[in-house]
Formats: C-alpha cells, sequence, structure tokens
C-alpha cells in the first residue's frame, strides 16, 4: 500500500512540473514582424530552425501597429520593422535593447496591376480608367509612406488622392488588387515574386529610404534564441534568402 501511494506521489508531481513532463521542449521564439516580410521571413525562419532547431513564430503587420503592440507589453521577442524610426522609438521608451538595433535591409516598392490595365508608371494612375489605387495606410505603414512620397514627389498626390484606398498593411494592400477592387496597389517588391500580376518598380529616389531595422525586446526571456536569429539573419543564408525577395542588404549600399 505504501508503494502504492508513492508511486502516485510521484505521478502527481511529475504532472504538476511541465519542465519534468517536457524535460526536451523545443525552444522558440515569437517575432513581430513588418508585412513585407511574410515569404522572405518565413523562409528565413525554415532555414533557421534546420541549423539551430529553434523554432520561430512569426506575427505580421504594420510596423507602427506592432510597435504600439510592443509599448503595451505584448509578448514579443523581436521586432523587425519596415522602419528604423519604430525600432528607435521602442530603444527610446527603454522597452527594447539598444545594443541589439541593427538596420538589417532596404526596401523596394512598385506598381503591381491588375490584368488589362494599361498602367506602368506613377503617371498612368492618372488615367481615367484607373478608379481605385491602394496604398497601406501611410501613418503607421513605412512602405505606405513611401508610397505618399513618391506621389508627392511625381506631383500627383492631390490628383491621386480621391482615389486612394488604404490597407491596413502592405500584405492587406497587396489583397485589394489581387481581388480585383482597385485597378493598382503600391505594394512591396518582397511580396512579388513568382506573383502573375504584373509588377513595375518605381525609382528609389521617388521616396525616402526604406530602411529596415530589427531590435530585440527587453522583456524577452528568450534574449539568446533572439540574438541568434539575428546573427542568423545577418549571415550568409539569412542574407542570400532577403536578396531573393529583391530586398538590398546595407553592406552592399
Amino acid at each position: 500500500m505504501r508503494k502504492m501511494c508513492f508511486f502516485i506521489m510521484i505521478l502527481l508531481l511529475v504532472a504538476c512540473n511541465p519542465h519534468a513532463a517536457q524535460p526536451n521542449a523545443t525552444p522558440s521564439i515569437k517575432v513581430a514582424a513588418a508585412a513585407d516580410l511574410t515569404h522572405a521571413f518565413k523562409e528565413v525562419g525554415e532555414q533557421f530552425k534546420k541549423e539551430t532547431g529553434i523554432d520561430v513564430t512569426f506575427i505580421f503587420g504594420s510596423s507602427g501597429q506592432l510597435a504600439e503592440q510592443i509599448k503595451q507589453g505584448a509578448p514579443f521577442d523581436m521586432f523587425a520593422s519596415a522602419n528604423v524610426a519604430y525600432v528607435d522609438e521602442l530603444i527610446r521608451d527603454r522597452v527594447a535593447l539598444e545594443q541589439t538595433k541593427n538596420i538589417y535591409a532596404f526596401g523596394r516598392i512598385g506598381l503591381a496591376v491588375k490584368e488589362g490595365v494599361a498602367v506602368t508608371s506613377l503617371q498612368d494612375l492618372l488615367k481615367q480608367e484607373v478608379k481605385k489605387v491602394a496604398i497601406a495606410n501611410p501613418d503607421h505603414a513605412p512602405y505606405g509612406l513611401a508610397a505618399k512620397q513618391a506621389l508627392i514627389k511625381s506631383d500627383i498626390w492631390e490628383q491621386v488622392k480621391p482615389k486612394l484606398v488604404y490597407g491596413k498593411n502592405i500584405a492587406d494592400t497587396l489583397a485589394y488588387v489581387e481581388s480585383g477592387n482597385v485597378e493598382v496597389a503600391i505594394v512591396a517588391l518582397a511580396l512579388m515574386k513568382d506573383h502573375h500580376l504584373p509588377f513595375y518598380l518605381i525609382d528609389e529616389h521617388m521616396h525616402e529610404p526604406i530602411r529596415q531595422a530589427v531590435v530585440v525586446v527587453k522583456t524577452t526571456k528568450h534574449e539568446k534564441e533572439a540574438r541568434e536569429f539575428l546573427t542568423f539573419l545577418k549571415g550568409p543564408i539569412g542574407t542570400s534568402i532577403m536578396k531573393k525577395y529583391g530586398f538590398i542588404i546595407p553592406e552592399e549600399e
């Protein structure tokens, strides 16, 4: 009887101790990432796991909204922004580790065009057949801000403004033209690899550089793993994947 009671007690102790129940739990990190990184980061994450065994969960959205979530205590380990300004903001607010800040890429924008619509340049947005143009909300999406800057520099902002439809982020913006609800969307080059829609790059001098930065969140309980991901992203495999999706690596500037 005593042996039976002892055995039951051991089972209860193991059941109540998650570390004992899962001694070989796979390490993992959560990365809040700008929507333009959706395809590239998924591939980077897969290769990173193969190399290190560390799982990466990505939460994609607009950089500004993700930054606000981090300020409010969202349980992310890292933040990959499409604009270094949001990373600097988190560092000023002391919710990110300054020594981990890194400019990992520069992005490009272009025109994703609905099939059959004769648009190849920004000036073509003035055509009567172009009823709606989608851009990401420039108030919190860096690629949307770059789109607005390009329209202003082209001196067509006021004419195009009544046609604008605003996406929550750059992936949401691309969905507008994919569904046929707009004739044109100004989106990230990184989302257009192997895409069926016609796409025309916008001259990078038409907007401020899209300087994309990454940083480790101060409250992370997985700083070691987060730093490993950053090292991998900046290493030969990570940079090769990023270049494949059209990103410019800073060292090559």
